[in-house]
């Protein structure tokens, strides 16, 4: 699983043989992990990250 960066504590990866999947990043951090479709961004995955925006809204 290859890292393409890493950030305060975030580590953006793949997997080279997900390819019954749409393009996509994993991101962990701690004990977090999310997954993320690139076309159209979207969030696949979610476990354990807060998923409420600055103003109150969840991100679905």
């Amino acid at each position: 699983m290859p890292t393409i960066l890493r950030v305060k504590g975030y580590r953006f990866f793949f997997f080279s043989n997900e390819m019954n999947e749409p393009i996509h990043i994993h991101i962990e951090s701690a004990e977090k992990y999310a997954k993320f479709w690139l076309h159209p961004i979207a969030l696949a995955k979610n476990i354990g990250f807060d998923s409420s925006l600055p103003d109150g809204r969840q991100v679905n």
